[in-house]
């Protein structure tokens, strides 16, 4: 393998976990009213809205702009002040526009470019450590809208999977 395919290879996967953190959103967005997605279970708290508006603005950030060198435009402080309702068509179609940019920005990445320092939000780090910081954080945040749909659905809920073999742990 070489150093192209690697970095092929890092981008692969990185859309894959993008594109698995994605699908459980909907999942969990799809069983909620609009109302719903903006219920704070404290004031200090986030909603699943402001979950989804920061998640599209980290990801632009640190993978459309830091990694893909597309201007920075963001407005962290916006993500949180919003109260809504701003639509799910609304909220996903951003979601959705952001996770191209951020395959589109991945997809061109060379072995170079992981390479490459950047300094985003005061942090100096490589493509790769940008790469490597926002996946989890988005698979983090992901994990808490399924929380906070839980906690509004109770056993309403809808699991996305479960096991159903023994090797799937059923």
């Amino acid at each position: 393998m070489n150093s192209n395919e690697l970095a092929t290879a890092v981008a692969t996967e990185t859309n894959r976990r993008l594109e698995a953190s994605v699908g459980k959103i909907r999942h969990c967005v799809d069983q909620l009213t609009d109302e719903q997605l903006w219920w704070r279970p404290a004031e200090s708290m986030n909603s699943i809205g402001n979950l989804v508006l920061h998640l599209s603005g980290n990801l632009r950030q640190w993978i459309v702009s830091g990694v893909g060198g597309a201007i920075d435009t963001r407005e962290r402080g916006r993500e949180f002040a919003e109260r809504g309702p701003v639509s799910r068509d609304e909220l996903l179609g951003l979601l959705d526009r952001t996770v191209d940019a951020s395959r589109e920005a991945l997809n061109g990445i060379t072995a170079d470019g992981l390479l490459r320092p950047l300094r985003i939000q005061g942090f100096q780090l490589t493509a790769l450590g940008a790469i490597f910081d926002s996946i989890p954080h988005f698979g983090g945040h992901t994990q808490e809208i399924v929380n906070l749909t839980r906690q509004q659905l109770g056993d309403d809920y809808q699991f996305e999977w479960a096991p159903s073999t023994p090797e799937e742990g059923a």
